[in-house]
């Protein structure tokens, strides 16, 4: 399965000021098979450690010099490394945390060997440990679970892929066309992109299989929690991860995993997900200009999942009756919509950006209004509804455009795309008139391009 990471990994490969790569990105999501797959692809000896399942390999690691480093390597896997033609893989390095700062060493002395350190649970240990970081000297790209695009390229279909990445305005897209990639995205909410369910899937088209795979990893995350022991119990955060779900597209309020739990628990429960990256948080803006960030309600805050496969699996969802559905933010009251919507706007960024989310809600007596997503593209605030029905019905949006006097808005829904002028009065009876662009589902991964 190719993945969209490939082709940065490859110019790093390639670049004369290469430094070593970290590599980051929740279990599962594929960063050893796609570190295994560049050498494979870029013809590299493959030098691979895991330091979770052989911790004592840090004992190679001792000195500084990268070159004594290498000696001890090829000692102990009996090979012989030629940095041009090798690529050194330190898997797991949460495991061997302190290994992170020898990186500087192989970036200022030893820069022709091309190293890459992965792991799942860096900020973890990164709190915990006093050494300090190589800054400068390593550079950093994040994975995310599989995009709708690389779940189509998975499929085989690439045709269809080129149609969407070539897909402008102009163009009409025909009924069959437009039901086909509705079909694949409904089938996407439930397969999700984590790429033992998908390889799973293509390889069996069993569900059956898939919501095994799904529980199995589940498992696996709530294994993980054990190494959080003594920072908080794992009860706790396994009820905060079973409750996101179902928080889905509403403020995340912490009385509603436990009403007997303490409220700071909780709390720390959650931001020890999002660090593990099992959950992320969506944090409300004031959206006053960019960077998004630099305006945050911390009073308000939504909560998506890692996949939108796993929440679908936590939420007891089937996928003959997703693709019963001609609108999918009837799903789960839309909260599945938002998870996936959010969940493929942290693909769009380039793979050196540890993307954000955001949104942004107004709550007065009088009236609330909230909008569910907020996208900066080329300095620009674009709010991003997801929702289907009529401009009329999208009140906050225009009391968003009118406070802000933005002229651009996206809504994702389950249509075919259209350009609209919405000139119309906000439910305060103050007149606004802005673009709206409306995408299907299918095209999101699209957007920056299709908005720009």
């Amino acid at each position: 399965m190719q993945r969209k990471l490939l082709t940065a990994l490859l110019a790093w490969l390639e670049d004369p000021r290469r430094k070593p790569l970290v590599l980051r990105g929740a279990r599962q999501v594929g960063k050893t098979w796609i570190v295994r797959f560049l050498a494979e692809y870029a013809n590299k000896q493959l030098v691979e450690l895991n330091f979770e399942r052989q911790p004592d390999l840090k004992a190679l690691f001792t000195s500084n010099d990268p070159a004594e480093i290498i000696l001890n390597i090829e000692a102990s896997r009996n090979v012989t490394i030629k940095p041009i033609e090798s690529l050194l893989f330190l898997d797991e390095i949460q495991a061997a945390p302190e290994l992170l700062a020898k990186l500087r060493w192989f970036a200022e002395e030893y820069p022709e060997l091309p190293v890459i350190a992965a792991g799942s649970l860096l900020e973890f240990v990164l709190a915990e440990h006093s050494f300090s970081m190589p800054v400068g000297r390593v550079m950093y790209h994040y994975l995310e679970p599989m995009s709708f695009e690389e779940f189509l390229q998975a499929k085989g279909l690439d045709q269809l892929l080129a149609y969407i990445e070539d897909y402008e305005w102009t163009r009409i897209i025909p009924e069959p066309i437009h039901q086909q990639l509705l079909r694949y995205f409904k089938e996407y909410l439930i397969i999700g992109g984590l790429p033992a369910a998908v390889s799973d899937w293509l390889e069996r088209g069993s569900i059956e299989a898939v919501s095994q795979i799904h529980n199995d990893l589940l498992s696996t995350y709530r294994d993980d929690f054990a190494k959080y022991a003594g920072r908080l119990s794992t009860e706790i955060l396994d009820e905060v991860l079973m409750s996101v779900p179902r928080m889905l597209g509403e403020k995340f309020v912490y009385s509603r995993v436990n009403k007997a739990r303490q409220t700071e628990s909780i709390k720390k429960a959650l931001n020890l997900l999002a660090q593990a990256r099992l959950c992320h948080i969506v944090k409300a803006s004031h959206a006053n200009g960019l960077p998004l960030g630099a305006e945050m309600n911390d009073k308000s805050q939504k909560v998506i999942s890692l996949d939108v496969g796993l929440t679908s699996a936590m939420l007891g969802l089937t996928l003959q009756s997703t693709l019963q559905l001609d609108d999918l933010t009837l799903i789960n009251q839309g909260g599945v919509s938002e998870q996936v919507v959010g969940q493929l706007l942290r693909t769009i960024e380039p793979s050196y950006i540890d993307p954000a989310l955001y949104y942004w809600n107004r709550s007065e007596k009088s009236s609330n209004a909230e909008i569910d997503y907020l996208f900066a593209n080329e300095g620009k605030v674009i709010p991003i509804e997801v929702k289907s029905g009529s401009t009329g019905s999208m009140k906050s949006l225009h009391t968003f455009m009118q406070q802000k006097g933005l002229s651009l808005a996206v809504r994702i829904n389950s249509d075919n795309p259209s350009l609209t002028k919405v000139d119309v009065k906000t439910s305060e009876g103050k007149p606004v008139a802005y673009q709206l662009l409306s995408l299907p589902f299918y095209l999101l991964g699209q957007l920056r391009r299709l908005v720009g």
